[in-house]
């Protein structure tokens, strides 16, 4: 199969990802290598054991930088010495209940942090082109059926949601007030949610229990069964993240515009649909006995958020590439060959990697030539 994913774009780039080490980033950090781009990951610290970073022994992939997003010293020192053709900020307190928890260290990280790798930006002034990635939930609320856009109210009624609705406004902010005009610097900001995929163990995370569970024997206890989410693989925003930087490098229009990036209508599904559908791949005789209801929600959970991505579809021609029933496939076999088969992590991205480029070729997805 050919390898000219993205036209080549990434081969022999300097990329620097910041939160290189969670879980979407050691994902993009194994794709971009797959593509042959220089990586260089930051993080202040693995997030969670087990690791994807750690048991794909990505530290041996790339330049991994051990530091804090929001010393502003050191991240211009960085940027100095590296000089990155391409930046994807991915560095956050990405859990929800951890930010009910510690609101201000994650109001700090997610908005100063998004502050200063742009403010390093400004001051070393190099050409680069920058991806801030933050979340679905920077939209405020308001829980109705149709996807939000875009253009549509920032806002937050956690502390989660509210730091990634200020990290869009400081994105926005810099744009106009340093980058606007720049030839040098061009930015975009891109918004997904309800990621899922092997090598996920962030707390709190519905795939996470239950595989944690089902690896032990042991149903897995859940909170609003009925809530529902449009479900993706984590390799659909990433893919969307990458052609967007690519087209971003080559049309400064698109610079300080914002991207959603999720899946199809018919992905909307229910927590207890997704469990029933997950655990068909570890050999449950019965559904049923996968899971079991709970009550006593200890904290605030929309029951319904969703995005339109007609913007992504008009300005990059990108659309998801698997459907449903490939991505339930996707992630539930993977983590059953992790704890089954113990198949080594990084063959198992590699893996799902190659069948997802694949698939997208057969599919004649824009980036996939």
């Amino acid at each position: 199969m050919k390898n000219d994913f993205f036209s080549g774009f990434y081969r022999n780039k300097k990329v620097l990802i910041t939160g290189n080490t969670g879980f979407k980033g050691s994902w993009l950090s194994i794709w971009l290598v797959k593509l042959g781009a220089n990586v260089v990951g930051l993080s202040n610290e693995v997030p969670t054991y087990p690791s994807l970073f750690e048991n794909a022994k990505l530290s041996n992939a790339l330049d991994y930088r051990k530091g804090e997003i929001r010393d502003l010293k050191s991240m211009c020192s960085l940027l100095e010495e590296t000089k990155p053709e391409l930046i994807f900020h991915l560095a956050a307190q990405a859990i929800v209940s951890v930010s009910y928890d510690d609101p201000v260290e994650t109001i700090s990280t997610n908005t100063l942090g998004t502050a200063t790798i742009l403010e390093a930006v400004r001051k070393c002034s190099h050409p680069c082109t920058v991806v801030i990635i933050t979340s679905d939930k920077c939209y405020e609320n308001l829980e109705w059926p149709w996807g939000y856009r875009e253009s549509d109210q920032i806002g937050g009624r956690d502390p989660y949601s509210a730091s990634k609705g200020c990290a869009e406004l400081i994105f926005h902010s810099f744009y106009e007030s340093y980058f606007a005009k720049s030839e040098n610097v061009r930015l975009c900001s891109a918004r997904a949610g309800n990621v899922i995929g092997g090598g996920d163990w962030a707390k709190d995370r519905i795939v996470v229990d239950c595989v944690e569970n089902w690896a032990k024997g042991l149903p897995v206890k859940i909170r609003c069964p009925d809530a529902t989410r449009p479900w993706q693989h984590v390799l659909e925003p990433l893919s969307g993240y990458l052609h967007l930087a690519r087209e971003l490098s080559m049309n400064s229009s698109l610079s300080g515009q914002s991207y959603n990036f999720g899946p199809k209508e018919l992905h909307n599904k229910s927590v207890i649909n997704l469990l029933q559908d997950l655990s068909k791949y570890w050999n449950f005789k019965e559904p049923e006995n996968a899971f079991l209801i709970k009550g006593n929600i200890p904290f605030n959970e929309g029951s319904l958020l969703k995005l339109n991505c007609d913007k992504a579809l008009f300005d990059l021609k990108w659309t998801p590439t698997l459907t449903y029933e490939e991505c339930v496939k996707y992630v539930s076999q993977w983590y059953y060959a992790f704890y089954h088969d113990e198949v080594d992590a990084l063959d198992l991205c590699l893996g799902n990697i190659a069948t997802f480029e694949q698939k997208a070729c057969e599919r004649g997805l824009s980036w996939s030539n």
